[in-house]
C-alpha cells in the first residue's frame, strides 16, 4: 500500500510538472508573437520561425480592409495567443543595393551646442540657456519669421539690437515659446545668442527598394540623426544624388568601417520626403526611375512572419555603383520587437565581403535582405564589437512609410 501511495504521488508530481512546462512554453511563445500582423488574404497564417505553431480562425470582421482574429496553438493543442490579422497582398518591389548620396535641408535649425558669450562688460552669459533652450531643440521661428539656416537666424539676432526675440521651439515633438535676449559680444563685435545650430546634413546610404508603379524608394532602414545631438533630423526638403564608392575602410573590433565615395555631378536621382525611424524615403525622377529600376530584380515583399533564422543574401555595393549579392546568416528574428531597425540579428558569411570590408560598414545601411525568393528586410546597424554581425529591419516596416 505504501509503495502504491509513493507511485501515485510521483505520478501526480510528474503530471503537475508537465502541465507547468506546457503553460511555460505557451507563455514563451505568447511573448514572441506580435499582437497584430499583416498576411495574404484568406491564406493560412504560418510563422516561419515557429513551425510548431498552427492557427485557427476565431473571428472575421469586414471593413475598409478585412481583418480576422487568429489563434495560434502549440502543436495544435495548447492555445498560445490570439492575433489580429489584416489582409493585404504584399507589394512587388525592385531590390536596390546601390549607394546614393543624401542631402537634407532641415525643417528649422537644430541646436547642437550652447556656449557663453563675453559681453562688453566682461561678464560671460549664455542667452540661449537663460531662455530655456537646450541642445537638441529645433528652432522653427525667430521673431515671427521661419528659420531655415544658420545665416538666417543670425540675421534675425543681429537685427534685434539686443531686444528680446521670441522663438518657437520644438522639443521631443512638443512646441513651446522662448524669449531670448541677445548679448553684444565684444569678441566678435556683433549680437550673439550663445548657441550653435545646424541647418543641413549630407551622407551616403544604400537604397533598399523601389516601387516601380509609383517611383517611390526607401533606403537606410534607420533614421538620419544629428551627429552631435543624436536627435532625428526634421526634414524640410532633400535630394538623393548619385554616388560612386571610391574606397572602403575595413571594420575591426571596436572600430566601425566605412564606405567612402564622391557625389556625382549628374542629375539628382530624385527628391526626399520623409526621414523616419524606419529609414529615408523619396521619389525618383521619371528619368532615373527608368534607368535604375530597369536593372533591378523584382521580388514579392515578405511579411515579418515569413522571416526565419537561416541562410539569406544581401545586395550591396562596396565599390563603384553596382550592387553584388553576398551570403549572410540570419541568427535571430524578433517578431514582437517595438524598435524598428533591430528586428533581426544577421551575420556576414560571404568570404568576398569579409575580405573587402571586414563585415558590415557604415554606408551599407539599407542593403536589401533576400530570403526564400522574397525581399524581407534591410541591413541597419553593425555591432561595433563584432563587425561581421549587425541588425536588420523588416521590409514590411519600411514599406508602411511609402506614401503611395
Amino acid at each position: 500500500m505504501e509503495i502504491r501511495k509513493i507511485v501515485l504521488k510521483t505520478s501526480a508530481a510528474v503530471l503537475s510538472a508537465g502541465i507547468a512546462g506546457i503553460f511555460a512554453a505557451a507563455g514563451y511563445y505568447s511573448g514572441k508573437l506580435p499582437s497584430s500582423m499583416t498576411a495574404v488574404p484568406s491564406g493560412e497564417v504560418r510563422i516561419a520561425e515557429y513551425p510548431e505553431l498552427s492557427c485557427s480562425e476565431t473571428e472575421v470582421s469586414a471593413g475598409s480592409s478585412a481583418t480576422r482574429n487568429v489563434t495560434f496553438s502549440l502543436f495544435g493543442a495548447v492555445p498560445v495567443k490570439t492575433v489580429s490579422v489584416r489582409e493585404a497582398e504584399p507589394p512587388v518591389l525592385a531590390a536596390g543595393g546601390m549607394p546614393f548620396g543624401i542631402k537634407l535641408l532641415m525643417d528649422g535649425v537644430m541646436v547642437t551646442e550652447l556656449g557663453d558669450v563675453t559681453a562688453a562688460s566682461g561678464e560671460t552669459v549664455c542667452p540661449a540657456e537663460e531662455a530655456g533652450i537646450e541642445k537638441g531643440d529645433i528652432i522653427k521661428l525667430a521673431g515671427g519669421k521661419e528659420v531655415f539656416s544658420n545665416a538666417g537666424l543670425q540675421e534675425i539676432i543681429s537685427a534685434s539690437e539686443g531686444k528680446a526675440v521670441e522663438m518657437t521651439v520644438i522639443r521631443d515633438g512638443a512646441e513651446f515659446t522662448a524669449e531670448l535676449e541677445p548679448v553684444f559680444s565684444q569678441v566678435s563685435d556683433c549680437w550673439r545668442c550663445g548657441m550653435w545650430v545646424r541647418d543641413s546634413v549630407a551622407g551616403i546610404g544604400t537604397m533598399t527598394f523601389i516601387n516601380r508603379a509609383t517611383g517611390e524608394f526607401a533606403g537606410l532602414g534607420h533614421p538620419i540623426c544629428d551627429s552631435d545631438t543624436g536627435e532625428l533630423v526634421p526634414l524640410q526638403s532633400g535630394e538623393a544624388v548619385p554616388v560612386n564608392i571610391t574606397d572602403v575602410r575595413r571594420g575591426e573590433k571596436g572600430i566601425p568601417g566605412e564606405l567612402r565615395g564622391v557625389f556625382m555631378n549628374d542629375r539628382p536621382l530624385g527628391s526626399l520626403y520623409l526621414n523616419s525611424r524606419c529609414g529615408i524615403f523619396g521619389r525618383l525622377s521619371d528619368e532615373m526611375l527608368a534607368r535604375l529600376a530597369e536593372d533591378c530584380e523584382e521580388f514579392t515583399m515578405g511579411y515579418r512572419q515569413d522571416v526565419t533564422a537561416g541562410e539569406a543574401e544581401i545586395y550591396s555595393s562596396v565599390e563603384g555603383s553596382l550592387p553584388e549579392r553576398y551570403s549572410i546568416e540570419i541568427e535571430k528574428v524578433d517578431l514582437s520587437n517595438d524598435s524598428p531597425g533591430k528586428d533581426m540579428v544577421i551575420r556576414i558569411t560571404d568570404s568576398r565581403l569579409l575580405e573587402k570590408t571586414g563585415g558590415i560598414v557604415q554606408g551599407m545601411s539599407g542593403s536589401p535582405i533576400i530570403q526564400n525568393g522574397k525581399l524581407i528586410g534591410a541591413v541597419t546597424h553593425v555591432f561595433v564589437a563584432d563587425p561581421t554581425r549587425g541588425y536588420g529591419i523588416f521590409a514590411e516596416s519600411m514599406a508602411e512609410n511609402l506614401r503611395g
